[in-house]
């Protein structure tokens, strides 16, 4: 077989083998891309799920402090506090208070709360978009962190990352609507090409 003749086979080769190249990549890409969605979407469902319950849990007072007829000021303000663009890229920021149940509760980062992890016999609880701290110098930064603020056995505030990527917290009172709902809206991203956004409605259930 001659030279010509190799090189000949060589380029019919890659002709055929090419297009087969070409679709693995662009079907690897598909697939990474495909995994980053549904990642991002199991950690937003967990952030919004976090804050609901917190939602859920404002205001509320265990049976005993009622009964022992512990006062506790009636302003709804007290209990569930929303501050309009103070986060990163404008997002909105959380804060919850309410007493301990007769059961086990946990804080948004999972520590069990206690009368320690309390401040004038309430549990704080707060969510914040602040930007990435942990990204290296120079690195394409793919959104904000979601901060979880609460209270450690010092009764001191403290802020523990939850996830990375978010692009917007937006949090609503909804008007018009029987008790008080609120409207949770995150938006993810990559920093790429990925930018989705999950929204749902918690309503509280000890507030007046």
């Amino acid at each position: 077989m001659s030279l010509l003749e190799c090189l000949v086979g060589l380029a019919l080769s890659l002709i055929l083998v090419a297009p087969l190249i070409k679709n693995s990549g662009e079907l690897l890409v598909k697939q990474i891309a495909l995994e980053k969605t549904h990642s991002i979407a199991f950690e937003a469902d967990r952030a919004l799920e976090l804050i609901g319950r917190s939602i859920r849990m404002a205001g509320y007072q265990n049976a005993q402090s009622f009964l022992e007829g512990k006062g506790r000021p009636q302003s709804e303000s007290d209990f569930i506090q929303i501050q309009k663009n103070s986060g990163y890229r404008g997002s909105d920021s959380l804060m919850v208070r309410h007493e301990l149940s007769p059961g086990v509760d946990f804080d948004c980062i999972g520590n069990t709360l206690s009368k320690e992890r309390t401040k004038n016999g309430l549990a704080h609880q707060g969510f914040v978009v602040d930007r990435q701290a942990s990204a290296p110098k120079g690195m394409r930064v793919n959104g904000g962190s979601l901060i979880c603020q609460s209270l450690d056995r010092q009764g001191r505030l403290q802020n523990t990352t939850l996830m990375n990527g978010v692009h917007l917290l937006s949090i609503t009172k909804l008007e018009g609507r029987a008790g008080r709902a609120y409207k949770v809206r995150l938006e993810m991203t990559d920093g790429a090409l990925i930018h989705q956004g999950f929204e749902r409605t918690f309503a509280t259930r000890n507030l007046p």
